[in-house]
């Protein structure tokens, strides 16, 4: 049963206005991970094992060694992604 509730709405809202937010692509795939991580763990939405899976799959999207800038390929994962996890918040 997906979350409700004030906390859960804010949250949902959040993480879309963050993958929504102009900029660079990595940039706001590393805010949203935070802010669902937060959700999670703040107990305002529900892990998902598709939510688990898209944000390891994004953790991985964003992995980089020091001093090492992510290219295209890293931020176009990251929109691709970040999409799939928009869609997917209602069931957190």
């Amino acid at each position: 049963m997906p979350s409700s509730g004030p906390a859960a709405d804010e949250a949902r809202a959040d993480v879309r206005a963050l993958i929504a937010a102009k900029g660079h692509a990595v940039d706001n795939a590393r805010e949203a991970a935070a802010r669902l991580e937060r959700a999670f763990a703040e107990g305002a939405l529900q892990r998902t094992p598709f939510l688990d899976q898209a944000l390891g799959d994004l953790m991985v999207a964003l992995e980089q060694d020091e001093g090492q800038r992510l290219g295209g390929k890293s931020a176009e994962a990251s929109r691709f992604i970040l999409r799939a996890i928009d869609r997917e918040l209602d069931e957190a």
